[in-house]
């Protein structure tokens, strides 16, 4: 199967190849304008790059290269020093990340010493560090930003391990346990004075997870199909780059050799992406480093459009920035392949402008009638036909786990009107060099839809240009028009995508809910019962039983939270209930986590991945199959009649038993508690709106509420539910319900 694959790239390569030098000689309009021959060179280098740096990731995906962790004796850990980097984030955010570092597991956790590195000197935050039992490092001035901040801390610190996390990073428990074993011996080495004649690490990098949906999965309803945009560099690219030692900082969640940050100087305070430019001086100086494939943290990405271009605008001109400091074309202390991963990470930047000119060029053809490829139909399905069909072939076999090669060029569709400006700003020696932090959470104001015009524009322009192209055409004129169709209507549907990311969706939730399938007990009263989480978050839990219970909404239960690790004790009370296969699935809202439980609370939800998002993309769905949901979830309503049961969280009991009721004989059909459903009329509503009727002795108050003609069934409310609760033949009537469901 692998030299199938190899075949497969090989003769993609020499397609592409053929492909690409023909259509530098023979397709750039020489004699057309000016703008057209500058349009159609820069159309042609576009291509060339867009394919090197395909290339370079099948290549870099086919060295075999397989990281393995060291067995390390408990003794011989050494001492970590953990730097919790934070500028004005809110505490309660910042809290979640300092509890779970003190949550991390180490053979001897007195040599696990945590720091919160403040950069704007919080009194607030300086009182969270005490209150966790962690340490604080003020930063009055903000200088040299992140890098600042760090760089204050080692000098008041000195483990031989430095671990980094942003202030919205969650770390599991098993952090340092799967990062730091692959330190050991060369700090052992260093510590002793000897020689080490292996690989020098220079830092661990772990992927970066998200336990929320990315506003790709989010706003285009992919959030159960797609995994997160950033998975594919973390979990796929930045892996490969194992084989160059080469992996790439990402600024959290990695641990760090001490004596590199000093043989280098320390964080760079000339760039505003210190966390790359430090692995690649770390590179320079014979240093390695690696990124390991499972997650050990989670952390919160931003889900509204201003703050993902701000964030993505803020990494571009950093790479780009810190790829001229450290020279990474031509810098001989830097290995080939390293010098490749890099020129490829600064290429990526350029891939929006490079989009940009792709959505452009049949725009220019059928709007502008600017001709910017000269060629005829045959020629290009001899030459361009082949290329594009095998290298999306391999670009699959490549990246399928995590995204395809569509919905990348999807992404680049999105942020290209707004990247290509700053990208080629900075790549001209136009600088930026204002660190901005990236807002977290999610931006309502309506001004965000005005991030969709430069889509709308260019989809009204593709469209334009579609239907005036192919107007009157028939046969083989639309033959001869096809491909200039074919990259209208590939544009007008990645544009689609883009409008429907801008527009966003509402955000109903204000925390995020995890899968969790563990036992947990309720309390309430008296009584307790054994269920089974099916989710839970910040603000509430949803949990799953056989039978029905009798749980009023008024009561407040408590909720033994059990995992191997955690327990906490937490109230809440019941807010929704509906049947699913087999059961019963309710819904509680917390309404207190005491102080004493909140630590273990938290770490219960936070300390495990978020399997309501998916890890891998599903392959059954297709491009369509996305555009139709969006288009199905954003403009069909499907709305149903809402019933006075469906007002109230509580289960509906099919009774179906004969009972009299003033005087009458009939049936009970159903009930839940606060409703219940008789056959026919009982007596004249209008006349006698309120029954009394004895029920297994106890005395029961309706009020009408409605009759289905239809069904020929009458509904009515239980005014003294509250009485009849406190009667002990109540209880037993509950039960008796519970088992006949």
């Amino acid at each position: 199967m692998k030299a199938n694959k190899r075949i497969l790239y090989f003769v993609a390569f020499v397609t592409t190849a053929f492909y690409l030098t023909w259509r530098l000689v023979a397709t750039i309009p020489w004699h057309d304008s000016w703008f057209a021959l500058i349009f159609g060179i820069l159309l042609w280098g576009s291509e060339v790059v867009s394919a090197i740096t395909g290339y370079i990731l099948i290549w870099n995906k086919q060295k075999d290269f397989e990281l393995e962790k060291p067995e390390i004796a408990k003794e011989r850990y050494p001492d970590v020093d953990v730097l919790i980097a934070t500028h004005n984030e809110d505490p309660e955010l910042l809290y979640k990340t300092i509890n779970a570092c003190t949550f991390m597991e180490y053979p001897d956790k007195s040599k696990v010493h945590i720091y919160v590195c403040d950069d704007t000197n919080r009194l607030e935050v300086a009182k969270l560090a005490d209150e966790l039992g962690v340490g604080y490092f003020g930063l009055a001035d903000n200088k040299d930003a992140k890098s600042g901040n760090y760089n204050n801390a080692l000098r008041q610190t000195s483990s031989p391990l430095v671990a980094t996390f942003d202030a919205d990073m969650i770390p599991y428990r098993e952090f340092l346990l799967e990062t730091v074993p692959y330190f050991v011996e060369q700090v052992e080495a260093y510590e002793n004075g000897d020689d080490y004649d292996k690989s020098k690490v220079g830092l661990i990098q772990t992927p970066q997870s998200f336990y929320n949906a990315d506003i790709f999965q989010f706003n285009l309803f992919s959030e159960s199909t797609l995994p997160n945009e950033q998975d594919f560099f973390s979990k796929e690219i930045n892996v490969c780059n194992n084989s160059h030692g080469a992996a790439v900082y990402t600024g959290s969640n990695t641990v760090i050799f001490r004596k590199a940050i000093e043989d280098v100087g320390g964080f760079p305070t000339d760039t505003i992406t210190e966390d790359f430019e430090l692995g690649v001086r770390m590179n320079a100086a014979g240093y390695v480093n690696y990124s390991t494939k499972s997650p050990m943290g989670s952390g919160l990405t931003p889900t509204d459009l201003k703050s993902v271009i701000k964030q993505r605008t803020r990494w571009g001109r950093g790479v780009i920035r810190s790829s001229y400091n450290m020279n990474i074309f031509f810098n001989p202390k830097l290995t080939k392949g390293q010098r490749i991963v890099y020129i490829n990470g600064y290429l990526y930047w350029w891939s929006f402008f490079r989009r940009l000119l792709y959505i452009l060029a049949p725009i220019l053809y059928t709007v502008f009638h600017v001709r910017v490829v000269v060629s005829n139909i045959w020629l290009l399905f001899l030459f361009w036909l082949p290329s594009y069909a095998l290298t999306h072939l391999s670009m699959r076999e490549v990246s399928k786990q995590y995204r395809t090669q569509v919905w990348g060029e999807i992404v680049e569709t999105i942020f290209a009107p707004y990247l290509f400006i700053p990208m080629m700003l900075e790549s001209f020696g136009i600088s930026d060099k204002k660190f901005k932090v990236t807002r977290k959470g999610n931006d309502t104001s309506w001004t965000l839809y005005l991030y969709a015009l430069p889509y709308l524009v260019l989809w009204g322009l593709a469209v334009y240009g579609l239907v005036t192209f192919n107007y009157g055409k028939f046969g083989s004129e639309l033959f001869y028009g096809s491909i200039i169709s074919f990259w209208l209507i590939y544009h007008i549907i990645n544009l689609t995508f883009a409008i429907f990311c801008a527009l966003g969706r509402p955000i109903y939730r204000s925390s995020e809910r995890f899968t969790v399938d563990e036992a947990m007990v309720i309390e309430v009263d008296d009584d307790s019962y054994q269920v089974r989480v099916c989710d839970i978050s910040e603000t509430g839990i949803s949990f799953y039983t056989d039978l029905p219970l009798y749980l009023p909404k008024e009561k407040e239960l408590t909720l033994n939270l059990q995992s191997r690790d955690y327990h906490a004790r937490v109230k809440g009370h019941v807010v929704r209930v509906f049947a699913i296969d087999n059961g019963w699935r309710y819904g509680v809202q917390f309404s207190e986590i005491p102080e004493a439980d909140k630590r273990e609370f938290y770490q219960y939800i936070y300390d495990r991945i978020n399997h309501n998002l998916p890890k891998e993309k599903d392959p059954w769905m297709t491009t369509w199959d996305d555009l139709f949901e969006n288009f199905s979830q954003r403009f069909q309503k499907n709305e149903r009649p809402v019933s006075a049961y469906d007002q109230v969280a509580f289960p509906k009991v099919r009774v179906n038993e004969e009972v009299q009721v003033a005087g009458k004989k009939c049936q009970l059909r159903k009930t839940d508690y606060y409703y219940m459903t008789f056959s026919g009329k009982l007596t004249n509503p209008k006349k006698e709106p309120n029954v009394a009727f004895t029920y297994k002795d106890l005395p029961i108050q309706l009020t009408f509420v409605s009759y289905d003609i239809d069904r020929d069934e009458s509904l009515y409310r239980v005014t003294n539910l509250a009485d009849l609760d406190s009667l002990s033949a109540f209880k037993a009537l509950a039960n008796e319900w519970r088992g006949r469901v």
